[in-house]
């Protein structure tokens, strides 16, 4: 079957599963009260790990799908600021201790958009109210052409471990297209001021199926990325939803790659990845240098994945702080207010500002437990898992019924009770993941999510 075959049959539009049940599955049945509850009943030894939501940027990109907005002035950022540092205090006073904390991540946006002082602000805050180990991973994402060199300087002073850096393309008249300028020479300055900085871990973001690529587009891009000595890598398809994110309808949808197009791209970039630069491939879209703790994590079967994607982070609570983030606990996830405006407001008034969310119950952490390790480990052996949860396979392995053509197709191997990925299925992990989605069908909306491949 040929590439142009299976994008035929399997590039519809599935959920990314960073969560079971997905985002648009989350109500307004779970609030701050729960949330509140939530909190107070976990035990006093779980670690947690923090997700920190700066809803800012510099500059507006075209091809973005996050929760930001471009601010050009500083009192708006102090203010989103000051809110931060507010419910920061909220919830350590509802968890009534200094929790331990292993992990960290800044995330938008753009965190380094926030004012000098507030970051550092911020994390002395999270120390004199939570237990930071001293181990603890910190990571931010950056921009690297909206750093400033005292903005760089000050990162050293926070204890950043890891950065990741918004690479996309290289390519000048991709760059045009989407909006962002950024050259090859202040990405490098970027990553090499990091490292001086102390900074042990670098990543890049690259992505594939913009307006305007090619094979040969992409191909360039990953060698220059390569040369930045990256220790981990995200290859990410552009995803166009313009319904959802006007700003995209500023893109040419004509100059968009086709499907059979974005898998050959896909293909270069890995191909430069793997062969050229020793990176492993982990999970669906990551790449990792042998010794790094992700490809390590891949390999004993520890591997998670979350909101902010694939993670070693093994902390069974993330805390999500800031507008429209997203936290995951033992009885469920929560969601923040997305506006600003309004999540400043709940926060003035002294409440926490979780307004959706979802709890699990029996089943769902069955099929959470299946679709993760499908998208983590690329294997599943389904009966094996409903006797770790105390249920009967039926279900799964009834869901599991049209695996037997993506076996046909070379997707999967699948025995009739244990599905593997292969090579040549791994972009389609997606599809695979979503046949366990018991969710899914009653989603009307279906264009809300992105595509396959």
């Amino acid at each position: 079957m040929t590439d142009a075959d299976l994008i035929a049959r399997y590039d519809g539009r599935v959920p990314r599963y960073t969560s079971y049940p997905t985002a648009p599955h989350f109500h307004g049945g779970i609030g701050a009260e729960a949330y509140a509850a939530w909190l107070a009943a976990l035990p006093s030894d779980a670690e947690l790990s923090l997700y920190l939501h700066v809803p800012f940027c510099d500059r507006l990109c075209l091809y973005c799908g996050c929760h930001t907005t471009v601010a050009h002035h500083e009192r708006p950022k102090r203010t989103y600021a000051q809110a931060m540092a507010q419910e920061i205090g909220l919830v350590a006073a509802t968890l009534g201790r200094r929790a331990r904390v292993s992990h960290i991540h800044w995330g938008g946006g753009t965190p380094t958009a926030l004012p000098n002082g507030c970051l550092a602000g911020l994390m002395d805050l999270i120390r004199a109210r939570f237990d930071v180990k001293a181990d603890a991973e910190i990571a931010i994402e950056i921009d690297p052409a909206a750093l400033p060199a005292e903005k760089l300087a000050a990162l050293g002073g926070i204890g950043l471990t890891r950065a990741s850096l918004g690479v996309q393309d290289f390519d000048e008249t991709v760059q045009k297209a989407i909006g962002r300028m950024q050259s090859f020479e202040e990405t490098r300055a970027v990553a090499e001021g990091l490292r001086r900085q102390g900074v042990t871990s670098i990543n890049l973001d690259l992505i594939y199926g913009l307006p305007y690529q090619t094979e040969a587009s992409v191909t360039r891009t990953a060698w220059l990325a390569l040369e930045l000595a990256p220790d981990r890598a995200a290859v990410f398809g552009y995803a166009h939803v313009p319904w959802m994110k006007k700003h995209q309808k500023l893109i040419s949808e004509a100059a968009l790659p086709d499907g059979p197009m974005r898998l050959r791209q896909e293909a270069a970039i890995r191909a430069v990845l793997e062969r050229e630069g020793g990176m492993l491939p982990v999970g669906l879209d990551h790449y990792a240098l042998p010794s790094d703790a992700m490809a390590w994590a891949a390999r004993a079967g520890a591997l998670q994945r979350g909101f902010q994607g694939y993670t070693t982070d093994s902390a069974p609570v993330l805390i999500g702080l800031g507008a429209s983030a997203i936290g995951t606990l033992p009885q469920g996830y929560v969601q923040n207010q997305p506006g600003i405006p309004a999540y400043e407001a709940i926060i003035a008034a002294g409440r926490l500002p979780v307004v959706r969310g979802v709890a699990l119950n029996d089943e769902d952490r069955l099929r959470r437990a299946v679709i993760e390790r499908i998208m983590c480990g690329l294997a599943v052996d389904l009966p094996a898992m409903a006797r770790d949860f105390a249920a009967a396979p039926d279900a799964l392995l009834a869901a599991a019924a049209p695996l037997s053509g993506f076996a046909a197709d070379g997707l999967v191997e699948w025995d009739g009770a244990t599905l593997r990925m292969t090579p040549r299925g791994r972009p389609f992990m997606r599809n695979v993941a979503a046949l366990f989605d018991a969710y899914l069908p009653a989603v009307s909306d279906q264009p809300r999510h992105a595509r396959a491949v």
